[in-house]
């Protein structure tokens, strides 16, 4: 993900900032459900993990069959290009244990290109298609892009007044002037009372040239969050540390659900840090979240 990426890292604060005041209430409404967490990568098709995540000689027409038993979501960036048909949807249900979870993003012609206007049929064909996932879909995700400023604020309302209930759904905010102060408040609050209204999750955005987006906002008792790393940099770990700790008080406020996304430059070293995270909050949080295989240290261990 190149957004907030930056070359060098050395004088970026990395600290978590504090909770907004209005999440505590947030998670405080929590119908105590069982807890849910996910965590997976931005891809599934990565070659590069032939014969370490996946198995030697693994087919790309088995990469999100093997990918499924790794991890137990994904961030569906490719629906960002394009609806997938409705065989396309069999196909990933079909390749995916029952406890997996797909999390789309809604197409860039909505989201980008038309700007949540005039696309009611784009966007009904979208989750009626995504729906047929059945159990596997998690939560669909609307990026907004980072010329969506605060002036549109009402299109973004009507959009989501619109928007189907049964299909979950997060926001994340990209344009700057979101976290800018105006009159002493940042539009960024608006806009969260109003998806804390509808239901609607937000999107928290750790990266590291970019740290406003970093707001700590919750509306729902959903979390989503979008963890960009720096090619496994010391400072990677010591953020998954920080953020173990966060969620650790989250679930004990009432949070019911986790969706956790890391990504790394090109992704190859997503499943490392994600490995390191899963490892991290089974232990903070008596969780027994399955822990990824390394296939290449698997067979470095036979070999002895």
């Amino acid at each position: 993900m190149d957004f907030g990426k930056l070359q060098d890292i050395s004088q970026v604060d990395f600290g978590l900032p504090t909770d907004h005041p209005l999440t505590p209430s947030v998670l405080a409404k929590s119908k105590k459900s069982p807890l849910e967490v996910y965590v997976g990568c931005p891809v599934w098709s990565c070659e590069a993990w032939v014969g370490t995540w996946y198995p030697p000689k693994t087919q790309s027409r088995d990469f999100l069959k093997y990918y499924a038993q790794q991890f137990n979501t994904i961030e569906l960036n490719t629906t960002h290009y394009r609806i997938p048909d409705l065989s396309t949807i069999e196909k990933w249900r079909e390749s995916t244990p029952t406890y997996f979870r797909f999390c789309p993003k809604i197409p860039q012609v909505i989201s980008h290109d038309q700007l949540l206007q005039d696309v009611a049929l784009l966007n009904q064909t979208f989750c009626e298609n995504v729906y047929a996932l059945g159990n596997r879909l998690g939560i669909c995700f609307l990026q907004l892009p980072p010329y969506f400023a605060p002036d549109k604020l009402p299109i973004l309302e009507n959009y989501v007044k619109q928007f189907p209930s049964q299909v979950p759904l997060s926001v994340e905010f990209r344009h700057e002037a979101w976290f800018a102060k105006r009159n002493g408040l940042m539009p960024i609050s608006e806009a969260t009372e109003m998806l804390e209204s509808y239901g609607v999750s937000t999107v928290i955005c750790d990266v590291a040239g970019r740290r406003d987006v970093l707001h700590q906002r919750l509306t729902t008792t959903t979390a989503v969050i979008r963890f960009v790393g720096n090619n496994l940099h010391p400072t990677d770990y010591s953020r998954i540390d920080e953020w173990t700790h966060r969620i650790q008080n989250w679930i004990d406020m009432g949070l019911e659900k986790l969706y956790f996304f890391v990504h790394e430059p090109d992704n190859i070293l997503s499943p490392d840090l994600s490995l390191y995270f899963i490892e991290k909050i089974n232990k903070a949080c008596n969780l027994t979240l399955k822990t990824p295989i390394s296939y290449q240290k698997h067979s470095q261990i036979k070999l002895f």
